[in-house]
């Protein structure tokens, strides 16, 4: 009986009425009302083992990231997708593994997603199919520091049925030794990096999703000498260098009524009113490259970004696109840009699944005005032609009034 009572009893629709039982209540569902709701939908009397089975099954299903909560407690992983109820992948930073997760079916992955989607603020259905928001409490949840950016597509937008993505977001502490411990860098660049934020050029990281942009950038932050003042802006809280003197602003997203938002480029004119030394945006998706470049053109040198980008001769027609959101046109853009960035470092996944250092390259201005990516530096070929470029703007910089105590 006690196992055919927990595999009989603990179904999907004993789910939904014990959802409806709790919620139809006015007190908050508390271990005794949950239950008391378990033994009265479960239509009998259950013993105390079948009951604590079935409680917990409830709990994976009704808390948390539900089944996927030992995937999200995994320190390596970065990405866990659903793409079916029997297909659940994972990425630990070497390509995309299935795991043996599974849900009992479609419904169950739609429940999930829904329930994430509610905790997040957002709403999911079918008036509105998809969701894109961040899960509060992770962190104490998982007892590490770190959250989950969610997004979930429902059927039948989704074909194949629920699609959800869960991004782990760990802050970003490695240091340039441990990179280069781990291959991502060549040891033989390293101190080429140190020279760049010693220097304060203004650099921009750029590479496709999930290719280490942010872990290269909190790298190189923690570079900065401990006199500078960094003001970090960000949609998600990624960067946590190991700096004395970091300020975060993290972007927020509307509520469920549709206000309360804090843009990023909302922000980075707030940081411009923070006594900066350097400042940083996390990712540049939108209009704030406009106010970006406005900052790192008003005396901010050392400035830095992360932008979504194939490779560095992609940068210009990236930052083009996105500026115009902003209301800047081309050959504005290209202007600033030529006066406010000087290195562009290109990240990418290799083969393998691993993520690594690929090009290092300068701006330089064609006789049309426009900015081009010149390399100065590949992990692949001796054809640098931006090397002695990019030698001269460090021993220009080379000087005591590089610093931004000197100003």
């Amino acid at each position: 009986m006690n196992t055919a009572v927990t595999n009989t009893v603990v179904t999907g629709e004993l789910l939904d009425r014990v959802r409806e039982r709790l919620a139809s209540g006015s007190a908050d569902p508390d271990p005794a009302r949950v239950v008391a709701a378990v033994r009265a939908e479960a239509g009998g009397v259950l013993g105390d083992t079948d009951l604590l089975r079935a409680l917990r099954l409830l709990q994976t299903e009704m808390t948390g990231a539900g089944v996927l909560e030992p995937l999200l407690r995994d320190p390596r992983v970065a990405d866990v997708l659903v793409t079916a109820p029997d297909a659940v992948w994972i990425d630990r930073g070497r390509g995309l593994e299935k795991t043996e997760v599974t849900f009992a079916d479609e419904a169950a992955v739609r429940r999930l997603a829904q329930r994430l989607a509610l905790s997040a603020g957002r709403r999911l259905d079918d008036a509105q199919p998809w969701v894109d928001g961040k899960l509060p409490g992770t962190e104490a949840a998982l007892g590490a520091s770190f959250g989950v950016r969610l997004h979930a597509v429902l059927a039948p937008i989704a074909h194949g049925g629920t699609c959800l993505s869960l991004r782990v977001l760990r802050p970003a502490t490695q240091g340039l030794p441990a990179l280069v411990s781990a291959g991502s860098i060549p040891i033989e660049v390293e101190p080429l990096l140190r020279d760049i934020i010693r220097s304060r050029l203004a650099f921009l990281v750029v590479g496709g999703t999930g290719a280490g942009k942010t872990t290269l950038l909190s790298a190189l932050l923690a570079e900065v000498d401990s006199r500078e003042r960094v003001v970090c802006v960000e949609d998600a809280a990624e960067l946590a260098p190991p700096h004395p003197h970091v300020v975060r602003l993290v972007a927020r997203t509307a509520n469920v009524e549709g206000i309360g938002a804090v843009t990023v480029r909302d922000l980075v004119r707030q940081a411009l009113r923070m006594r900066p030394d350097r400042i940083v945006v996390g990712e540049v998706r939108g209009a704030e490259v406009v106010d970006l470049l406005t900052a790192l053109n008003t005396g901010h040198d050392g400035g830095a970004g992360t932008v979504h980008a194939n490779s560095p001769r992609e940068v210009p027609a990236r930052l083009e696109a996105l500026a115009a959101l902003g209301g800047m046109d081309r050959s504005a853009l290209h202007s600033q840009l030529a006066a406010a960035v000087q290195v562009v470092l290109h990240v990418h996944r290799r083969a393998d699944g691993s993520r690594g250092l690929r090009e290092i390259g300068v701006l330089e201005r064609d006789r049309h005005g426009h900015v081009r990516i010149v390399p100065a530096w590949r992990c692949d070929t001796d054809a640098t032609p931006a090397r002695a470029a990019l030698t001269g703007l460090l021993a220009e910089r080379a000087t005591p009034s590089a610093h931004p105590g000197a100003r």
